[in-house]
């Protein structure tokens, strides 16, 4: 099948798809329907519920093979397309089992196999989207007698997680299938920009105290605060130009909602935080902590680290990590005030909050004594 949503400008989808069409391929492949052909390779047709009539894309399929007689495997590969994301190639595989069924039991079961991520109850961490495209995908072609177990493996998961911030969110040991779309909403392209601004311009059509949040999971951390949602701004990687943006469009106030591992790059003045742009992370912790009063030794081993998960870990065992958290809350919210003037000659109160991997705030600055809070 030709995908129906195709045009002339390269697409990109998201991870569930592409766990949708593992299971699904693996599925066809029990159930003796041969996948179709796309270029020569083999492919699976997945409805992906975009908004059009014929909701139909086409997954190119790696591999797909029967392991026993009621059990298959099917791989397929991440593609977000032109986007910058973490997942690109990351294969994916789907292991699926008829089983009979009783008339009480579900007829679909989607389990986490390795490098997918658990949520803290133990429950696969397969959000409302993901969830919606297995069912629709295969409940159609599931047997009325049989039930379908579905385990979705990320070989690649657990080292890809490290790079997220999913454990301050309750996702464990892996990647979680989520998003609300099927295709990648590119948050670092132009076209993410622009849309930010004109939401920012509605925004401040109606007030002019602004939160921007990193991310869904900056969000969160700012409604559990009791900051109202309709302030509440989603700037992805574009801070500075939508600072400045906010600036000259009369924000009386911004408030940084981020987890730490992300807007500390503004600490050491890189204001579109992609890491497709500039990734100077470890060296801004190394720097602040020797402006902390650190040895010269100890911000050594910071930048022999990976990962800041693993920097600030080693930090919190020499009691440096609180410090050196609050320096770098003060650096942001200094060199965003330094930045917004530049640019835009005038500047709205900034205020910063920092979170970490659990989803605590651990640094805060430019906010009032009456405002903090746990």
């Amino acid at each position: 099948m030709q995908d129906a949503v195709q045009g002339s400008q390269p697409r990109g989808y998201t991870l569930p798809v592409f766990a949708v069409a593992s299971a699904r391929a693996a599925l066809h492949h029990l159930l003796g329907i041969p996948l179709e052909k796309e270029g020569g390779r083999l492919a699976i047709a997945v409805q992906a519920e975009l908004p059009s009539p014929e909701a139909w894309i086409c997954i190119p399929v790696e591999q797909v093979a029967a392991l026993e007689k009621a059990t298959a495997l099917a791989i397929t590969r991440s593609d977000p397309g032109p986007h910058l994301d973490l997942t690109r190639d990351t294969p994916v595989w789907a292991w699926a089992r008829l089983e009979d069924r009783d008339p009480e039991d579900p007829p679909l079961i989607l389990e986490a196999g390795e490098g997918l991520g658990r949520c803290t109850d133990g429950s696969p961490a397969i959000y409302a989207y993901a969830r919606r495209l297995f069912e629709i995908n295969l409940l159609p072609r599931i047997p009325p007698d049989c039930r379908l177990r579905v385990r979705i493996i990320l070989p690649e998961g657990k080292l890809l997680a490290e790079r997220t911030s999913n454990a301050a969110f309750g996702v464990l040991e892996g990647l979680a299938l989520l998003g609300t779309r099927a295709e990648v909403e590119p948050s670092s392209s132009v076209e993410s920009l622009e849309q930010a601004r004109q939401e920012l311009q509605q925004k401040l059509e109606q007030h002019k105290h602004l939160t921007f949040c990193v991310g869904s999971h900056g969000q969160q951390v700012a409604l559990r605060q009791g900051i109202p949602v309709d302030h509440i701004l989603l700037v992805a990687n574009w801070i500075g130009p939508l600072l400045v943006e906010a600036a000259l469009r009369g924000a009386e106030s911004i408030h940084l909602v981020g987890y730490h591992g992300k807007l500390i790059k503004l600490a050491g003045g890189i204001f579109t935080t992609s890491s497709h742009v500039a990734d100077a992370r470890l060296e801004i912790l190394a720097a602040a902590l020797i402006r902390c009063g650190g040895t010269a030794e100890q911000a050594r081993q910071v930048l022999e680290l990976r990962t800041v998960d693993a920097a600030v870990h080693y930090l919190e065992g020499l009691g440096w990590a609180a410090p050196v958290m609050q320096k770098l809350a003060h650096q942001i919210l200094e060199r965003a005030t330094a930045y917004v003037r530049k640019y835009a000659s005038r500047s709205p109160s900034l205020q910063v909050t920092l979170f970490d991997r659990q989803g605590q705030i651990c640094a805060q600055a430019g906010i009032p004594e009456s405002d903090h809070s746990d």
